[in-house]
C-alpha cells in the first residue's frame, strides 16, 4: 500500500481498558452515535503511516465522533513483516483469532455504552469485516459498512446475516480482491440484494481498484483514487441515513 501524508488530529486514549484512536468533530456532534472503525492488520498507527486515523479524522470532519480500537492489543502486521520472507502470516492471524479480539470489541462496546453511547455505526477493513459482522450479528451495531472484507464465508457469514441482523449493510467491492471476489461478491449480492434483506444492503463497487484500495490505495492512479474517495462518500452517506 501508499504511505498517505497527513497529521493524524485525533488522540489516543484508553476507553474501557483498551487503547482506541479517538477523532472527535469540531463542531457540535450527536453524543449518542459513534462511528467504529476496525482496522486491516496493519493496525490503528503505523509509523509514519496512519491511514487508519486518517480516515477516522474524515469520518469526524463529517461530524461522527469515531472510534479505532487497538483490536490487536499492540500487534498489528508492520510493512517490515509483510516485506519479510521469514514472516509468518498465517500464524498471526491464527493468534488473532476471534477469541482474542472479541473482548476487546466488547469492552470498548461497553465502556461506550456507559457513557450514554446508543447507536453504533461500523465500518471495517480488510480483517475489520470481521468485528463489523460480530456486532451486527448481535444487533449491537445499527449501520454496517465493509471494504474489500477478508475471512468472510460466502455463502455462510451472509446467510447468517440475512437471517439474524437487522442492520443495514453496505459492502464496497473492487475488480481483483482474493480475500473477497467476484464470485463471493455475486453471492452476497444474491443473497441478500434485490430487496431481500428487509433493513437495506448495498455494494458498490470501484473498478480498477485492488483489496486494501480503500485504505491503503494509490491515489496516484485515477481509478484508485476515485475507489478511494468514492467508498469513503458512500460510507458517510449510508451513515447519514441509516445512523
Amino acid at each position: 500500500g501508499v504511505i498517505h501524508e497527513g497529521e493524524p488530529g485525533g488522540k489516543v486514549e484508553q476507553i474501557g481498558g483498551i487503547e482506541c484512536y479517538v477523532a472527535t468533530p469540531t463542531v457540535d456532534y450527536p453524543k449518542d452515535k459513534v462511528v467504529l472503525l476496525f482496522t486491516d492488520i496493519f493496525g490503528m498507527s503505523l509509523v509514519n503511516n496512519s491511514p487508519s486515523q486518517l480516515l477516522a479524522d474524515a469520518f469526524a470532519q463529517n461530524g461522527f465522533k469515531t472510534v479505532v480500537p487497538d483490536q490487536f492489543n499492540g500487534d498489528p502486521v508492520s510493512d517490515a513483516n509483510m516485506n519479510s520472507a521469514t514472516f509468518d502470516l498465517a500464524g498471526w492471524i491464527l493468534k488473532h483469532n476471534e477469541d482474542t479480539w472479541r473482548p476487546i470489541v466488547d469492552a470498548v462496546v461497553s465502556a461506550l455504552k456507559a457513557n450514554g453511547v446508543t447507536r453504533f455505526g461500523t465500518t471495517g477493513y480488510c480483517f475489520g469485516a470481521l468485528p463489523v459482522f460480530y456486532l451486527a450479528y448481535s444487533n449491537t451495531s445499527h449501520a454496517s459498512v465493509v471494504a474489500h472484507p477478508s475471512h468472510l464465508q460466502a455463502p455462510g457469514d451472509f446467510e447468517k446475516y440475512r437471517d439474524v441482523s437487522k442492520v443495514p449493510l453496505l459492502i464496497n467491492s473492487c475488480d481483483v480482491d482474493r480475500q473477497f471476489p467476484l464470485e463471493a461478491q455475486a453471492i452476497a449480492d444474491k443473497i441478500l440484494g434485490d430487496g431481500k434483506f428487509a433493513p437495506g444492503y448495498e455494494r458498490r463497487h470501484w473498478a480498477g481498484c485492488t483489496h486494501g484500495f480503500a485504505v491503503r490505495g494509490d491515489m496516484s492512479d485515477p481509478k484508485v483514487k476515485a475507489g478511494k474517495e468514492g467508498s469513503f462518500e458512500a460510507t458517510v452517506e449510508f451513515f447519514m441515513k441509516h445512523l
